[in-house]
């Protein structure tokens, strides 16, 4: 009798827990392909049915992503009975492909489903406001900055900057002031309205004589008026050229050597300042010139010799001023030199500053 007793309950146990509810999806991935970015938000339904023997509850259905907003079946779903799971996308500002994915928690067995959701969107078509957002005046530019990307100091390179008139009488334009390793033409020099043009900017790598990360501002003339709000900037990276190097004149070259390259001073209290001296040794056979040294912040100063003879070692002095920073502080400090191996060197300083 007690043996049947004791089989009846773990038969009952069995039963009890055998009885749950469970989610099942007709598909939990839904390709919209391509929509368009200015048409609002796309959706799509993901239905599921509750193939369990008890009611299923959707604890929380989560995006992973702000642009998507799901709905879901608040009540719980009978066993047998379906229920909803709607899902947008917003596609503003997100041209390109996309592929987002939202949690499904409920208290079925597994407890957290996974739907993904995929597509294109296709770009919207920019109005001419759009496409040209710079004003001066009353010429429009596509942009007030030109990047010339990365060059050598033996190179020249030419950038075009477009504008549009979108007024109702014709204008003109010239420069007044642009550095001397710079040439600026216009076509055409006087716009018609509602008509386009060009400018154009030649910059000659060699005469500007620098190293590094430089910039510039071009300042314009526009129908005979000068304004400092007039104009735009330019920007480079320039690198010495040592493509002409002979196989002898490599094996004499400088060779740059920093055996740590990061300091990390721990924490600090804010108004601080950090001292530190990175050693920069010459292991090659010719002097070592230091081209350029920039700190990424004006909170970081560098003192240093510009040359170091074969063999020699000598300190760049760094020196980091706390004051008005807090947290986590990461500064860099770029060292160009005339290593044709290595010649860029990126120096880093770390630590956190604490509110005193």
């Amino acid at each position: 009798m007690k043996l049947l007793i004791v089989l009846a309950g773990l038969l009952f146990t069995a039963l009890f827990l055998s009885a749950q509810p469970k989610m099942t999806f007709t598909t939990v991935e839904y390709d919209f392909g391509s929509i368009k970015e200015d048409k609002g938000s796309a959706t799509t339904v993901f239905e599921f049915k509750n193939s369990g023997d008890q009611p299923l509850i959707l604890n929380n259905v989560k995006a992973t992503c702000g642009c998507t907003t799901p709905e879901w079946t608040q009540d719980p779903v009978a066993p047998g009975k379906t229920g909803t799971i709607k899902v947008s996308y917003n596609p503003q500002n997100r041209p390109g492909g996309f592929s987002k994915n939202v949690n499904v928690f409920s208290n079925s067995e597994p407890s957290v489903v996974v739907l993904t959701i995929k597509g294109t969107v296709e770009p919207k078509e920019l109005t001419l406001d759009e496409q040209y957002p710079r004003e001066m005046g009353t010429l429009k530019w596509k942009s007030n900055y030109l990047s010339l990307g990365t060059m050598t100091n033996a190179e020249e390179k030419t950038e075009i900057l477009e504008y549009y008139n979108s007024s109702d009488k014709e204008i003109s334009l010239n420069v007044y002031r642009v550095p001397g390793h710079m040439s600026v033409t216009f076509d055409p020099k006087v716009v018609a309205p509602g008509k386009f043009g060009k400018m154009s900017v030649k910059y000659n790598g060699k005469a500007r004589n620098a190293y590094g990360y430089v910039s510039d501002r071009i300042y314009l003339e526009i129908d005979g008026k000068n304004d400092n709000n007039y104009s735009v900037g330019v920007s480079v990276t320039i690198n010495e050229d040592f493509s002409k190097m002979t196989a002898e004149e490599k094996a004499n070259a400088p060779v740059s050597f920093i055996e740590n390259n990061v300091f990390d001073f721990g924490s600090i209290g804010e108004g601080d300042v950090v001292k530190h001296d990175f050693k920069l040794t010459n292991k090659g056979k010719s002097d070592l010139l230091i081209r350029n040294v920039k700190a990424s912040c004006g909170c970081t100063a560098v003192k240093n010799e510009n040359v170091v003879k074969p063999g020699q070692t000598t300190d760049l002095k760094i020196e980091f001023n706390s004051k008005g920073k807090r947290g986590r502080q990461n500064k860099s400090i770029t060292v160009i030199t005339n290593d044709p191996a290595n010649s860029t060197i990126v120096l880093r300083i770390m630590g956190n500053v604490n509110n005193q």
